[in-house]
């Protein structure tokens, strides 16, 4: 059985929204009801006469063209302006006349071109019909043409105030995804900055410690320049694929056994369970960055990580004995000031300086749930 929702998608891919067959129907049943006959809309003065068959042509042509004018809106009000026309030179003055401001309505909603030489046609039209009236002895004062073309203007004015409301709205939507899209931009180009500035950071390391080996084989430190630059290849199609498996909290101990490789002295420790959720990249992140600034500016001094996994939240604290220079943490919105904006926007806290006895700390606390 096809469902009551199913049609309802299928018309409104035809015709428009539903909402104007059940208009059309209930003015078309309110026009032939006797208690409503010669009760509905008065325009030109004509005498009032009983319904014919040439009155339920007029009714039809008021209510039939509502069904879709949503999809023709200039052609259908034309036929309910001829179905009005009948109704009112008739004398037949019924209900389905409000067909006609609600086709108006729609026209001024959803007219796309030529707008203002529809408005000067339809007043035209206008014009002419209230003379046809006055010379057929219709006794319409010339405040009633005048007060019913306000109304028929107003309701003119109603559609162009929807028009452009959606618009507006459309215009908004566009904008907050462009935002959006530039945002996604930056942090992409962030983590990139991120994920060449650790890799490469280490390649140099270990390539300048090649200069000076005594005891250890060349061939060692060059096989671990050519492992971190594999990685570095690795991360950088996960991070321009937009995926970031590995890189959540579950591959920081893989990144701290390579800066290990690298020459710096770390010890980890983790508590808590992962759990998932997307404050896991950002602490790999955290932990990334701090790193690459222990050997970028204390090369071989001791560096402790702990992430810590609470409820709803990780912790990150990572400090280093001895920094020889201080980490940029300005600039570019990059490096740790990226951090620090990126952990803001969700909501956590993030902290780096140099402590008192000349070490370096780094603190944060991230959020799970959040948007990475």
């Amino acid at each position: 059985m096809v469902s009551l929702r199913r049609v309802s998608e299928q018309w409104r891919r035809l015709f428009g929204p539903v909402w104007y067959l059940p208009v059309a129907l209930t003015l078309f049943a309110g026009s032939l009801l006797p208690a409503l006959q010669s009760h509905g809309t008065q325009f030109g003065g004509m005498p009032n006469r009983p319904y014919d068959l040439l009155a339920v042509a007029g009714i039809a042509l008021q209510c039939v063209p509502l069904v879709v004018c949503a999809r023709w809106p200039v052609a259908c009000f034309a036929v309910v302006s001829l179905g009005f026309a009948i109704d009112q030179f008739g004398g037949y003055h019924s209900v389905a006349g409000t067909a006609l401001p609600i086709a108006l309505l729609t026209v001024g909603l959803r007219l796309e071109r030529h707008r203002r030489v529809a408005v000067i046609a339809f007043s035209a039209v206008y014009l002419a019909t209230a003379i046809a009236f006055a010379a057929l002895g219709g006794t319409e004062p010339v405040s009633g043409y005048v007060t019913f073309y306000l109304a028929l203007v107003l309701a003119w004015g109603i559609g162009t105030w929807l028009r452009s409301s959606r618009a507006a709205e459309e215009e908004r939507r566009l904008r907050v995804a462009e935002e959006t899209r530039a945002a996604e931009r930056a942090r992409i180009a962030a983590e990139l900055h991120d994920v060449v500035t650790h890799h490469v950071t280490a390649m140099v390391v270990q390539a300048e410690a090649a200069r000076y080996l005594t005891d250890a084989p060349l061939d060692q430190s060059l096989t671990a320049v050519a492992d971190t630059g594999r990685r570095a290849i690795t991360d950088l199609r996960h991070l321009l694929d937009v995926l970031d498996p590995g890189h959540g909290a579950d591959a920081i101990p893989t990144l701290v056994e390579r800066t290990r490789r690298a020459g710096q002295p770390v010890e980890f420790s983790e508590q808590g369970e992962p759990a998932a959720g997307d404050a896991g990249p950002v602490a790999y992140r955290v932990v990334q960055e701090a790193l690459t600034n222990a050997l970028k500016h204390a090369r071989g001094s001791r560096t402790s990580v702990l992430v810590r996994h609470g409820d709803g939240e990780i912790t990150v604290a990572v400090d280093t004995e001895e920094s020889l220079s201080t980490p940029e943490s300005t600039g570019g919105g990059r490096g740790l000031a990226g951090l620090r904006d990126r952990i803001d926007v969700l909501n956590g806290e993030f902290s780096a300086g140099r402590r008192g006895d000349g070490g370096f700390s780094v603190r944060a606390r991230i959020p799970a749930g959040n948007p990475s």
